[in-house]
């Protein structure tokens, strides 16, 4: 059984798409592109899919992560190609990599964010960063399934900036305008309760006062591993494909290099 990590994107209004309006479109390419897929057993089989660490619903992302097992092999980047011709447009698969390592879940352990604020000057919104990362504690309120939690909104933060970037802003695109737009990038560790974007929204407003007239534009632009020493988030399927150059080649493939070549014509 060959397994195949995959990441992919949510871009434009398909960051609208709750987790699982992206899981049938996924498996209705699965059929299109006649993905020799596992199945579980049982009454009721599905295709062998597993999800890592889903963005909420309403926010973008050009790095999500899933693993599918397959029956047969395939060729990773032909198999990319093929899904992304299945898929609508702003789900897109960016990356493919034959699954070498175990553990794809325990490497997302930060995410990287852009928040978009329309209506904010960017020194407002650089004054408001820098009041939450001086703040020890900024609790925030959530309500989950067990009613009204409150938790620490500020620990889990790696750090909180204002940002000039234009490809930043091209992202934006979706919802132009002339007023000002404030753009915050944001680190944040996977913890337990996680802190989401909104969260850390929250938390800007009750410790520095900041409330955008309109509701950010979320997208994470990254997740992995987060480097300590570099302050970056790490690619999570680096270690899969450093594997794949550093394996010896298989069987199949070896035994195709020892074949003698077919005579021609004499």
């Amino acid at each position: 059984m060959q397994r195949i990590r995959l990441r992919y994107t949510k871009r434009g209004r398909l960051r609208f798409t709750s987790h699982r309006d992206f899981q049938r479109a996924f498996e209705r390419a699965l059929r299109r592109a006649e993905v020799p897929m596992a199945y579980s057993a049982g009454f009721t089989p599905h295709p062998k899919v597993s999800y890592a660490n889903a963005a909420p619903t309403g926010t973008g992302s050009e790095a999500e992560y899933l693993e599918i097992a397959l029956t047969a092999p395939r060729d990773p980047d032909q198999l990319r190609e093929l899904l992304n011709e299945s898929l609508p447009d702003g789900l897109d698969i960016t990356d493919a990599v034959e699954s070498r390592t175990s553990g794809l879940a325990d490497r997302l352990t930060a995410s990287v964010w852009e928040l978009r604020l329309d209506g904010v000057e960017p020194a407002r919104a650089q004054q408001a960063a820098e009041v939450f990362r001086a703040a020890e504690k900024v609790e925030v309120q959530r309500r989950t399934k067990s009613g009204m939690r409150t938790f620490d909104a500020r620990e889990a933060v790696v750090s909180l900036e204002a940002v000039t970037d234009g490809e930043a802003a091209a992202r934006g695109t979706d919802r132009p305008s002339d007023k000002p737009c404030a753009i915050l990038r944001l680190v944040v560790r996977h913890v337990t309760p996680a802190v989401r974007p909104d969260d850390v929204l929250s938390g800007l407003r009750a410790v520095a006062d900041l409330a955008p007239p309109v509701p950010a534009a979320v997208t994470r632009l990254a997740q992995g591993l987060f480097d300590e020493e570099t302050g970056t988030v790490t690619d999570p399927l680096a270690p899969d494909r450093e594997a794949v150059t550093a394996a010896p080649p298989t069987a199949a493939v070896s035994a195709a290099a020892k074949a003698p070549a077919p005579e021609g014509p004499r």
